[in-house]
């Protein structure tokens, strides 16, 4: 029997965080016995480190990294020009004085404010850059393939930011790799008492890709199609001491903050989002909508929960008007969902037979609702690239008919 949500914004039978809209269909979540989630816990936890003494870890960290690095870059600074790579960047640069060599797996999905924000960290900070771009025909195969394999359209990102600054590190003999966020900061998924994994190798298939590339072989995607996404082997990291580290371990990070001062600052620039009520997370990509939507399907929760969650830990939001706002944008099918169909070969009713089959078990039977947009989104929901050959070419949009 189907059922439909509850007239609290709640999913029946269920159970959520009872500070939070988080339900227990999040990957990794734990409650402990008061019902509260890891991400709210993790939020308290950060008001009893010793952020000093963190630091202090961090600067001894960086400073051998330098040291060994003589007259080679200080470290690798994977980046993408969302508003982390912007901190990222101001942090190694002008906090620590490090030199670091950003590098770039691009997802070929880069919206127009995304593009802009790329090339705008790379000016600013005097970076020198690294990028790899799959072609668009692969990109779209591999969107098809990760529905059904992960069940969201990103595996390529997911697969890629992990394997492409990882060669770089090895080809290039620069052994640190500094990320953002730590998986600790509002995922569910661990918290800063608790780390549930520790960077190595295999660390972005363990949190996001979920499967290996030969996981992905079949009748339209050959090993050497993957082979950009297969991660140096056990021997050669090891080998160039290769290691990485999230900032977010080590000083406090407030995103809303960060956004903010590299935005005020260095010119960082919002955009609007598709599922999400917030202009900063994902503003580089014309396809997080998807993410989120397929997120949605699967779990039942979007990124306007995540976000809203943050809120409530903050103060900000309590957690009916939270409930209410995710309930609200959460189930909203995005534009983008049109342009993944088109680019993929696959129709919507397929589309929503492959989220049905791979639908987390506990919400098995319960029938979400799927919303219409009602608006146009304000930024074009079309890869900026092909929109500057467009342009330039005079050729129309490839969805609207012949180039």
């Amino acid at each position: 029997m189907q059922m439909r949500y509850g007239s609290n914004q709640l999913l029946p039978n269920i159970r959520y965080c009872t500070r939070c809209c988080l339900p227990e269909t999040v990957e990794g979540i734990t409650f402990d016995e008061l019902g509260i989630c890891t991400a709210c816990q993790s939020s308290e936890q950060k008001m009893h480190i010793d952020w000093k003494k963190r630091e202090i870890e961090l600067r001894k960290i960086l400073e051998e990294a330098k040291e060994k690095a003589k007259s080679n870059y200080d470290c690798i600074l994977p980046i993408s020009g969302g508003k982390d790579s912007f901190f990222q960047a101001h942090v190694l640069t002008k906090v620590y004085g490090m030199k670091p060599l950003a590098v770039t797996f691009s997802h070929n999905w880069f919206s127009e404010t995304g593009y802009y924000n790329l090339q705008r960290c790379l000016e600013v900070f005097d970076l020198d850059h690294i990028m790899f771009t799959p072609n668009r025909k692969l990109v779209n195969k591999i969107a098809r393939k990760s529905l059904e394999m992960i069940g969201d359209t990103c595996w390529t990102c997911h697969a890629g930011v992990g394997a492409f600054p990882l060669h770089i590190a090895c080809k290039f003999d620069i052994p640190l790799l500094v990320y953002g966020e730590s998986i600790a900061e509002d995922s569910g998924r661990a918290s800063y008492f608790e780390p549930v994994r520790k960077f190595d190798r295999e660390y972005f298939t363990k949190v996001s890709a979920k499967v290996e590339p030969k996981d992905m072989v079949c009748e339209y995607l050959s090993q050497k199609d993957l082979y950009p996404f297969e991660v140096p082997s056990a021997e050669e990291c090891e080998a160039k001491g290769v290691f990485g580290i999230h900032l977010g371990d080590f000083i406090f990070w407030d995103e809303e903050r960060q956004t903010e001062f590299v935005r005020d600052e260095y010119g960082w620039k919002e955009t609007e989002i598709e599922g999400a009520y917030k202009g900063y997370k994902s503003a580089e990509c014309v396809m997080a909508g998807m993410h989120d939507f397929t997120c949605y399907l699967k779990r039942g929760y979007g990124r306007a929960a995540h976000q809203a969650s943050v809120d409530i830990r903050k103060g900000l939001l309590t957690r009916d008007e939270g409930l209410k706002l995710s309930a609200q944008i959460d189930p909203i099918r995005p534009e983008a969902l049109d342009y993944y169909l088109e680019s993929t070969g696959m129709s919507e009713e397929d589309f929503y037979e492959t989220m049905k089959r791979i639908k987390h078990e506990k919400i098995k039977d319960i029938e979400l609702p799927i919303k219409p947009k009602l608006n146009k989104n304000r930024e074009r929901i079309f890869p900026f690239n092909d929109q500057i050959i467009e342009k330039i070419y005079d050729r129309k949009d490839p969805r609207e008919g012949e180039r």
